[in-house]
């Protein structure tokens, strides 16, 4: 991430690059940026929703939800901040970078899953901005939601969407920063609101939930985490070599952590006193229900902005994504593929759908088992590998030292895709409903645990893909593989 000018101005400048790689002079970024980085990525009321579901469909009580609210971004971002390690080594764009993995052919497979599965989750976030939106119109005018109505908030959240993550990283920095502390006032407002109205011993009441439901929870809160995990190494890339690998990974739990726990904690609060929170189409309208105005309308409003923000960061790194699948154009323009499906998908799932929550836990499942094999093929070539060959990365011909056997590699090619089979012979959602999904790894909700562990597993036991040294490297610029140091 680029630091700011010395006298303190803001860079505002469209940024340019794409896949390729960051020299050396251009990454002045700090890590202690990416903390408001991962904030914004979780500044969305889903998370008060979330908590909801612990209480009412897991049926958890307090303490159980304290437990999934600490270990959930522990772990989920705990994965993110390692794998962004690979940003600062290679400079590129965590799916550019694949492609030293799978090979130039074989990186469009994973990297087409990857790109279809952040569809969902930007129709997801689109969905959650414009009720937002109808909320506060709701709250200020009484004006009531229409069809007509939520095409109109629908096109203003994606187009916003679109500008913000079009401008590039510079915007996506400034933007997190102010988000974060605008959020973060609030917030303790609201916090502050519950803890004044709220009947905790009701809270307190609740009898605790099954183990088996807590490990779910976890898995749940846990799955939007991973999502974020192959787009970790773009919002490290301008990191310099010598950043803290330690830094980065605490960075970047902490940055989430501060959001997660507070707002799962929340939701399930809200839910002793509204127990069909959970349960309703629209998963924003709610907090005008519980909260009164002046504080309901401006905490709306800047979660509003954080869901963009997330929404701004997804299309950002789908644009990477969407460029290593070979659609040559501008990133900030193949952002504008992925804002026009979340319309339509958007309409459709306020419009059409009967439910939000059910829909969003499915996708929220199904999208970490899609992440899940390529993780664990990544991970572990990461932990063997020092550094990248920028040049190899950008040709996509057969002179490419990741062109391998035919443009494949084998070996991750065979992980990956074992690993995603079992990934979802584990998995049950509303829509589908693996053969394995009723034994214990199926009832916990691990089968994206499943597919990581398979993956890792397998790519780590098969024969090594030769890998090439980085042309023009210097020893004194390589990081020892396997390390967290430095």
């Amino acid at each position: 991430m680029p630091a700011e000018p010395a006298d303190g101005a803001i860079e505002t400048a469209i940024e340019t690059r794409g896949l390729e790689p960051v020299p050396d002079g251009e990454r002045t970024g700090r890590v202690r940026e990416l903390v408001p980085t991962w904030v914004a990525a979780n500044i969305s009321v889903l998370l008060l929703t979330m908590g909801a579901g612990l209480v009412i469909f897991n049926r958890l009580n307090i303490w159980q939800v304290l437990v999934v609210a600490v270990a959930a971004p522990v772990v989920s971002y705990g994965i993110v901040g390692v794998i962004s390690i690979a940003g600062k080594r290679g400079g590129a764009p965590g799916m550019a970078l694949s492609r030293a993995v799978f090979g130039q052919r074989g990186n469009l497979f994973p990297g087409a899953l990857i790109w279809v599965a952040r569809w969902g989750w930007e129709t997801i976030n689109a969905v959650s901005g414009a009720y937002a939106v109808l909320t506060v119109l709701d709250l200020l005018f009484g004006v009531e939601s229409s069809t007509a109505l939520i095409v109109v908030t629908l096109l203003f959240f994606v187009g916003c969407t679109f500008v913000v993550s079009g401008l590039g990283i510079n915007a996506l920095r400034v933007c997190s920063k102010w988000s974060t502390y605008l959020f973060g006032t609030f917030s303790v407002l609201v916090l502050g609101y519950l803890v004044a109205t709220t009947d905790w011993s009701a809270v307190f009441a609740k009898p605790a939930g099954s183990t088996a439901m807590m490990i779910a929870g976890i898995g749940t809160i846990a799955a939007g985490g991973i999502s974020w995990v192959p787009s970790g190494p773009d919002f490290t890339r301008y990191l310099p070599r010598t950043a803290s690998s330690r830094g980065m990974v605490g960075a970047t739990v902490g940055g989430a952590g501060v959001v997660v726990l507070p707002m799962v904690l929340m939701g399930a609060v809200m839910a002793v006193g509204t127990p069909d929170l959970a349960t309703a189409q629209d998963p924003v309208s709610f907090i005008g229900e519980l909260l009164p105005t002046w504080i309901a309308v401006p905490y709306l409003l800047i979660a509003l902005v954080g869901m963009l923000l997330i929404n701004s960061m997804s299309m950002y790194s789908a644009g990477f994504t969407a460029q290593t699948l070979g659609i040559k154009v501008p990133r900030a323009w193949a952002v504008s593929v992925n804002a026009v499906i979340s319309l339509v998908f958007g309409f459709l799932l306020m419009v059409v759908a009967t439910s939000f929550f059910g829909s969003f836990i499915s996708f929220l499942t199904l999208l970490a088992v899609a992440f899940s094999a390529w993780i664990g093929v990544f991970g572990v070539d990461m932990l063997r590998r020092e550094t990248y060959d920028g040049a190899a990365l950008l040709d996509t011909t057969r002179t490419s030292a990741y062109w391998y056997k035919g443009g494949f590699a084998w070996q991750a090619m065979t992980a990956w895709a074992l690993a995603l089979v079992v990934g979802l012979l584990f998995t049950s959602v509303d829509w589908f409903s693996g053969p394995l999904s009723a034994t214990w790894i199926g009832e916990n909700g691990l089968g994206w645990v499943a597919g990581i562990v398979t993956s890792a597993v397998l790519y780590g036991a098969l024969p090594r893909t030769p890998a090439p040294a980085a042309a023009g490297e210097r020893a004194a610029d390589r990081e020892p593989a396997g390390t967290l140091s430095n």
